[in-house]
């Protein structure tokens, strides 16, 4: 069945994906986990606030492993929408997201390069100086290491079915002037945002210059006792 489209109409819908990794520790380890494997990773889809699973518009997310692995096409069809293994390489996964059918919107492709280590200027340094402790198997310990990419799934002239999933539920934004009544929902939330930046902005222009009136008077005094 036809699925009418709402003329005029963008939606985004933030998300964001990557990965978390932490060393895999020896009591990390099952009996099937290859000895040569040193990390244990988790790679995702989410919404940014945590809060919401997405699968209002999301019907399944398909992650592509590096060929090494069995069985490398995942296929996760509920949320949460992750996937964890270990290994001890880096690759790029891609992600396949796919929506919902009352959408009625193709499929999009993702790529994602899956980090394992907290290499950077800083982490190199510390390694230097030798302040950097190392498991068992000779990776750093460290805290989770993430590599996470914020973006928006953009939909243009939704359909109406889709339309009302997302303005019904917290996260997507309207980006251009839609019919009534969703006019509000669009500008109201936007200027909200504008808003909170401004005062932010204000904010933070009075706290510096009270701390260089401050700073004169400070010198000032100096002056006065020497």
């Amino acid at each position: 069945m036809a699925q009418t489209r709402v003329k005029e109409v963008s939606l985004t819908r933030p998300i964001m994906y990557g990965n978390v990794t932490v060393p895999l520790e020896s009591a990390d380890r099952r009996r099937d986990t290859p000895p040569d494997h040193t990390h244990k990773w988790t790679v995702f889809v989410r919404d940014p606030s945590g809060k919401d699973d997405l699968s209002y518009c999301i019907k399944r997310v398909i992650f592509k492993l590096h060929d090494t692995y069995p069985q490398p096409t995942r296929v996760v069809e509920q949320p949460p929408f992750e996937l964890t293994e270990t290994g001890w390489g880096e690759f790029e996964i891609q992600i396949r997201i796919l929506f919902v059918p009352c959408a009625n919107e193709k499929q999009i492709v993702l790529h994602h390069h899956l980090k394992l280590h907290p290499y950077g200027p800083q982490f190199d340094k510390l390694m230097a100086e030798g302040k950097v402790e190392l498991t068992s198997t000779g990776v750093p310990v460290a805290q989770a290491v993430e590599s996470i990419v914020y973006d928006e799934l953009v939909f243009n002239e939704p359909t109406e079915s889709l339309l009302e999933l997302l303005t019904t539920r917290p996260g997507a934004l309207l980006l251009r002037q839609p019919r009534p009544p969703y006019y509000p929902f669009s500008y109201e939330t936007e200027q909200a945002e504008v808003d909170n930046v401004n005062n932010a902005i204000n904010t933070v222009r009075d706290t510096l210059n009270s701390m260089k009136m401050r700073i004169r008077e400070l010198e000032a005094e100096k002056n006065l006792l020497e």
